[in-house]
């Protein structure tokens, strides 16, 4: 039986890349801020929060079916607040309510402190209230909670530097659904990652569209510089930032970021392609000569670094010379990982007109890109392979919740089996994990926890391992 419950509560669910995850942190925070618990499942909230996102077709079915999932709660309990944010919300808001009329309120992208005022103006509605068996008994598929949901979820902190973006790459809604570059003052950036930190963030994230394309609207300085002034903050761990663009790396910013010891050791480079004439079509607004110029820097300054990357397979009008090319660059090994995606159809961008490469020849494509960044995955994973890692725990594993999920520096995942006397709390404390890793695997590695550690820093603490483990290091 669920808990009868005399305190506000809302459930959040994120879909989509890291601003949104940021813009629900910043919900979280609005709604914690007002008196409401994070609940862990929607049905055990008064307000359920959608953030959605629209960057490819499946996204925007899923958040629709999503929607239609949670109805059978608000039909339960109609004083429940069914909210959408995010992307689709901005794109769909004159017809989302006429396709999901359950649908209590649309936020868009520009309207966060909106809806944080409205979720606060709620609360008091839901004083006293008491969320019944009948309820529990409606659980709707699928979903997972975010934002403060577990003890772990306060070790990483997303800042937003930068909202929009000006570039209108020819495949992306993002400048439509969330206008042009809006860059946030540094000195109000540097005062919210020192929050962050001040709640227990071990790692900050900066967060923006096309990030390293920052400029401080007060005093002009550029991404370097806001990752120096960041990474001055008294305690901060780790630094790392999502999502650059290869146009605006330049040597100035990289040979920056080259003095900043607290950034990861990963930088997420989107090549989308590795044709001239297919990134011409996509307007992104360099050629492939200059894409590698901008890797030979990052090598040269930052040679330690692990470079990821995003590949669209399938654009209008690749033809297989363009293919090949991506092809061949992908299989030189230069990328530690990559999403890889067949184009998706956006409405509302120039290439959804434009006519489009025939579904299995770009099935086919897809199959053979992954082949070959698969080996090259596999390849640095393996690599690991004996050595000692340092990883930022992130819970249990998905998959197996007698084992650890945690993430290195270069965002590698690594897994490992639970030490004997595990104490969720105590590794929520100290919780910087050393594994020994024994396998590499296309996703990441997997291993054995040896030390704990309260901060990066530290030397950690010797932790025992598994019966099962030693058993397997002894035949």
């Amino acid at each position: 039986m669920m808990r009868p419950t005399t305190v506000a509560s809302i459930y959040i669910e994120t879909f989509g890349c890291q601003m949104n995850e940021a813009d629900s942190q910043y919900i979280a925070d609005r709604a914690a801020s007002a008196g409401y618990l994070i609940a862990e499942k929607p049905e055990e909230a008064n307000v359920v929060v959608l953030n959605t996102c629209t960057v490819r077709d499946n996204a925007e079915r899923r958040a629709y079916g999503r929607m239609g999932h949670l109805k059978v709660l608000k039909e339960a309990d109609p004083a429940l607040k069914l909210v959408v944010m995010g992307c689709l919300a901005e794109q769909d808001r004159d017809r989302m309510q006429k396709i999901v009329p359950h649908v209590d309120a649309v936020f868009g992208t520009s309207e966060l402190a909106q809806m944080g005022d409205a979720i606060a103006q709620w609360r008091p509605n839901f004083d006293d209230t008491d969320l019944t068996e009948e309820r529990a008994l409606l659980v709707p598929f699928g979903g997972a909670a975010d934002c403060v949901t577990d003890a772990y979820s306060h070790l990483r902190g997303f800042v937003t530097v930068q909202r929009g973006c000006s570039y209108y790459c020819t495949f992306c809604i993002v400048p439509h659904v969330r206008g042009r570059f809006d860059h946030r003052p540094a000195a109000e950036i540097v005062r919210e990652a020192e929050e962050r930190v001040a709640s227990g963030a071990r790692e900050v994230m900066l967060v923006g569209q096309t990030v390293n394309a920052y400029k401080d609207p007060a005093g002009g300085s550029d991404f370097g510089d806001l990752c120096k002034r960041v990474a001055a903050l008294p305690g901060l761990e780790r630094l790392t930032f999502i999502s650059p663009h290869p146009k605006d790396f330049t040597e100035k910013i990289i040979r920056d970021l080259a003095q900043v010891p607290q950034l990861n050791p990963r930088v997420h480079l989107p090549l989308q392609s590795g044709s001239d004439p297919v990134l011409r079509r996509m307007n992104r607004k360099y050629t492939m000569q200059q894409f590698r110029e901008k890797v030979d820097l990052i090598h040269r300054y930052l040679p330690q670094w692990a470079i990821t990357t995003d590949i669209i397979v399938g654009f209008p009008g690749e033809s297989d010379a363009d293919f090949e090319a991506t092809l061949d660059y992908v299989k030189t090994g230069v990328f530690a990982n990559a999403f890889m995606f067949i184009y998706s159809q956006r409405r509302g961008t120039p290439a959804a007109r434009w006519e489009q490469v025939d579904a299995a020849v770009a099935s086919e494509r897809f199959k053979r890109l992954a082949d070959a960044q698969n080996l090259a995955s596999r390849a640095y994973h393996e690599r690991k392979i004996g050595t000692v890692v340092r990883a930022l725990v992130q819970g249990p594993s998905k998959k197996d919740a007698a084992k650890l999920a945690a993430k290195t520096p270069d965002n590698a995942t690594v897994i490992a089996p639970m030490p004997p006397g595990y104490d969720e709390a105590l590794y929520a404390r100290e919780p910087w994990i050393d594994v020994q890793v024994h396998e590499g695997f296309i996703w990441g590695c997997t291993g054995t926890i040896v030390r704990r550690a309260e901060r990066y820093a530290d030397a950690g603490a010797p932790v025992q391992r598994p019966l099962i483990d030693l058993l397997a290091a002894q035949a």
